[in-house]
């Protein structure tokens, strides 16, 4: 799959103090990459190179095969639309009059396609109200709607539900689908709110200090964080006897736990275990979610 942004160990510096170490990072064409990591880690950051805001101190960048040294890259750039922080919008102005002034900066030659980007962001009802008596959320739809006024197929989104309400949260989650699946339009989101990650992304980087530590696929996590019986037992040998002849999969995680990774039948393997004198302390579903992955992956509170 093509990549529509590869960093190449890149780096940034401030006086001695590192943001960024030899950070490689690969975001596939037509994904939602899911950018996870703990506030300092670094996303902020990356997302400013990315954007031109800021030079890296070492390393490179491709975006759209095109390094980050190359003339063309501020051409190239303009194919991407980014919300960094928080929605840059005109708080005495409507939403229409937001996204004309968008419109100037970008210099495009009219004003057509303004009532098609309010409907598609849900504000086309908005009429002469001004932004700001805009909820959250629709301030964060106004800021995404101007970034999609240079019609990118990449789109940038630093902490997009951030202190939004549940529905607010919801709006910005189908909008951010809708834009994925139906303009084909490529999304890197940083987020710390990972429950909601999860019902989005199609593919995960984990930053931490600076450093990508793991990149995976929604598919491959799922596998990962695929769901198990936690089996505690007297005997671990014992119990990988009786689940290889039972032909089962599972993981040994310590002298007394293991992992089934199927369905069984409890009273089967307790009798089983009996024969071989083999005590089971306690059976439980287990499910690994997004946020323990991250813990164990990082270490820490996700939420920092």
């Amino acid at each position: 799959m093509d990549n529509i942004l590869t960093t190449n160990a890149l780096c940034k510096q401030y006086g001695h103090f590192k943001v960024l170490t030899d950070l490689s990072m690969h975001i596939p064409k037509g994904s939602i990459y899911g950018f996870v990591g703990k506030n300092g880690a670094g996303k902020t950051t990356l997302i400013r190179l990315i954007c031109g805001l800021q030079q890296p101190t070492s390393g490179s960048y491709t975006l759209y095969n095109v390094n980050n040294q190359d003339h063309n890259i501020t051409k190239v750039r303009r194919r991407t639309g980014a919300v960094v922080e928080t929605p840059s919008i005109y708080l005495d102005l409507t939403a229409e009059e937001n996204l004309k002034e968008q419109y100037y900066i970008l210099g495009l030659p009219s004003f057509d396609g303004i009532p098609e980007l309010l409907k598609l962001v849900g504000l086309e009802h908005t009429g002469k109200k001004k932004a700001k008596n805009f909820s959250l959320g629709m301030r964060q739809r106004l800021g995404i709607a101007i970034a999609l006024a240079g019609d990118p197929d990449f789109l940038i989104l630093d902490e997009p539900i951030n202190g939004l309400d549940p529905q607010g949260i919801i709006e910005i989650r189908e909008l951010i689908l809708k834009l994925n699946r139906e303009q084909q339009i490529t999304v890197l989101i940083s987020s710390h709110i990972l429950d909601e990650l999860s019902r989005l992304a199609t593919h995960y980087g984990f930053i931490d200090k600076g450093h990508i530590v793991k990149e995976i696929s929604a598919e491959e996590l799922e596998q990962a964080c695929r769901k198990c019986i936690r089996v505690e037992v007297s005997n671990i040998q014992s119990l990988t006897y009786v689940l290889d002849r039972m032909n089962l999969s599972y993981q040994v995680l310590s002298d007394t736990q293991a992992d089934i990774f199927a369905k069984i039948s409890v009273s089967k393997l307790v009798f089983a275990l009996a024969d071989q004198n083999c005590e089971v302390f306690s059976l439980q579903e287990h499910d690994e979610s997004l946020e323990s992955y991250y813990i164990n992956l990082c270490g820490g509170e996700s939420h920092e």
